[in-house]
């Protein structure tokens, strides 16, 4: 298997101060759809006084909503962490202290903070071989003892099949092993979620809320697992690991379910839109979730470049190179995106590489970032 390859410290999108120091550009001249985050977000109440004024109270409640929001098993346990990293971080302590140290298999290319957080716990990690997703191949689990997943990926936005997962965690959970499903940009209760097998042994799911609700800053999420890693869990957290005007924002957005279901509608509806603009202008296919969009391309360093120059940041992926292309939250940000692209697309067609490229020809080099990546 292919070690994981994680020297450095994972980088994220939304780093606008840093993209405006480097361009010369001011931050609030910027249009970042770096980040995989709603644009729109649910729109924030007014938070009582004693919120603020007393510890958090894990009997309020929030637990059964996240079960209800989430469709989880009655039995399962639902525990509010400050965002889905807070988990990520802490599971390799759960793990190393009832099973030891062993094997962890990640996605590569996948959001890199699970394989560093493993690693740096002291966990050999490699990476999923890729015939073992797109075929039915099993005997790599019996070398590994967990197996991390991102369903949809990030940033690729592949999914594999839940009868797959769960077939996965049956193979691993006879080796007490076990399979973390990292669910943050899939919307509650989809058809893709392994929620409902929550509560089986050997099954941690992570969710987001900070993305789907565009809130990032409120640092929020959830991890559904059985009772036993569950309490271990929340034993390694310690008290108080979500503030309580945290628990608060959780509790009310959750149950807004009107909200939730027309964001949902939008966010179908916006990334589509995206994709047909990326592809309408010349640079091919893309791949992705209701939140942005992924495209592979020979020139992705090029093409984030020449958008920077323009003050629209979007994230730059090196192996394989790709960008991935946030949400416009306005229809004024979307027209100066589909501007910006097609400057940028007769840029490289007029001139800027050594021999003329039309609109068909930027297209086919993401064919050519395919086979080269």
């Amino acid at each position: 298997m292919t070690a994981f390859d994680g020297a450095d410290l994972p980088e994220h999108g939304g780093r606008l101060r840093a993209a405006a120091q480097r361009w010369g550009i001011p931050t609030e001249q910027w249009l970042d759809l770096s980040t995989g985050i709603n644009p729109v977000p649910w729109p924030v109440p007014a938070i009582p006084a004693e919120v603020w004024q007393r510890l958090p109270e894990p009997e309020d409640g929030l637990e059964e909503i996240i079960r209800i929001w989430a469709g989880a098993p009655e039995h399962a346990c639902c525990l509010p962490v400050a965002g889905s990293q807070a988990a990520i971080m802490a599971l390799p302590a759960v793990r190393a202290r009832k099973h030891g140290f062993g094997r962890v298999a990640v996605p590569m290319p996948g959001y890199r903070e699970h394989g560093h957080a493993w690693r740096r716990a002291g966990f050999d990690v490699v990476a999923i071989p890729e015939q073992a997703i797109m075929q039915a191949e099993l005997t790599w689990l019996d070398s590994v003892d967990v197996v991390v997943w991102i369903q949809p990926n990030n940033p690729t936005g592949q999914l594999i099949p839940v009868e797959q997962l769960l077939v996965w965690r049956e193979r691993l959970r006879a080796r007490q092993g076990w399979l973390i499903v990292d669910e943050a940009f899939l919307p509650a209760c989809d058809q893709q979620s392994l929620i409902a097998a929550g509560a089986q042994k050997g099954l941690i799911v992570l969710k987001s809320m900070g993305k789907f609700f565009g809130l990032a800053g409120l640092r929020a999420g959830a991890v559904i697992a059985e009772a036993e890693t569950g309490r271990a869990l929340r034993s390694e957290l310690g008290p108080w690991p979500v503030s309580g005007p945290a628990r608060y924002m959780m509790a009310e957005m959750l149950q807004d379910r009107a909200w939730q279901q027309q964001t949902r509608a939008l966010l179908e509806h916006q990334s589509q839109r995206l994709g047909e603009l990326l592809s309408e202008s010349g640079l091919g296919l893309s791949d992705g979730t209701i939140l942005f969009r992924y495209l592979r391309h020979a020139w992705a360093k090029d093409f984030h470049s020449e958008l920077a120059q323009k003050g629209i940041l979007v994230r730059l992926f090196e192996n394989p190179l790709a960008i991935r292309v946030g949400l416009p939250g306005t229809e004024q940000a979307w027209q100066r995106l589909e501007q910006a692209l097609e400057g940028l697309v007769g840029h490289w067609a007029g001139g800027h590489q050594s021999r003329p490229l039309s609109r068909s020809r930027i297209g086919d080099h993401r064919a050519e970032a395919d086979r080269d990546g």
